[in-house]
């Protein structure tokens, strides 16, 4: 039989030597996940009012796009272009996507609503009292970029705006796919407001953009 007073013991200041490290590795690692897999933002404006208020929370996914497309109806984070900002502070925006490479927005049929490839889009999430667009447009989504918009229609800085803004250059009204950072997916702050960000069901019944258009 061992003697239990022979048994190797561990020191009582083992714990406090290894916290320091162990604080350094969970550093690094919430470091990696925020650069890398998800980060926290907050909304600074009403442009996408009542879906995300001022000051609201949501968790996005940054790796989203690197192993797949933006697709219609989604929330996303993006490097916005600086003929969008309107000051230095400024640099990641949050729209809704409304057109992917190829597609063909048009407002607005004769019930008001904006059409995707020919399909009229039913969007309960617009501001109440907004139309579906401040203004009519015709557009044709250039390929490797995204047609954004905000919800509050009639308050944002989005890709309507640049459009009429930038007299009608494409180029300036949309964003290039590399520029996104990632795809909001969860509002969680503040907590009685804590809600999935799920692509709307009138997305699903927009066909692809015809050949050569």
């Amino acid at each position: 039989m061992i003697d239990d007073e022979k048994k190797p013991r561990a020191g009582r200041g083992s714990f406090w030597k290894e916290l320091p490290v162990l604080l350094v590795v969970a550093l690094v690692v919430a470091l990696l996940v925020r650069q890398f897999v998800v980060q926290t933002f907050y909304i600074p404006t009403g442009s996408m009012e009542q879906t995300l208020l001022v000051d609201n929370r949501v968790l996005v996914n940054k790796l989203a796009f690197e192993f797949g497309e933006p697709e219609r109806g989604e929330i996303v984070v993006f490097e916005a272009p600086l003929s969008w900002r309107s000051s230095t502070e400024q640099e990641d925006f949050i729209k809704r996507v409304i057109g992917v490479p190829g597609d063909h927005v048009v407002c607005c049929d004769a019930q008001g609503r904006i059409t995707v490839n020919g399909q009229p889009l039913d969007e309960p999430y617009v501001f109440p009292g907004n139309k579906a667009a401040p203004a009519p447009f015709d557009i044709t989504v250039p390929a490797g970029r995204v047609w954004v918009m905000g919800d509050h229609r009639e308050a944002s800085a989005d890709s309507l705006a640049n459009y009429n803004g930038h007299n009608q250059d494409i180029m300036q009204a949309t964003i290039p796919l590399d520029a996104l950072v990632g795809r909001a997916f969860v509002l969680f702050w503040p907590f009685d407001r804590a809600t999935w960000l799920t692509v709307p069901k009138t997305f699903d019944a927009v066909p692809d953009p015809s050949p050569g258009k």
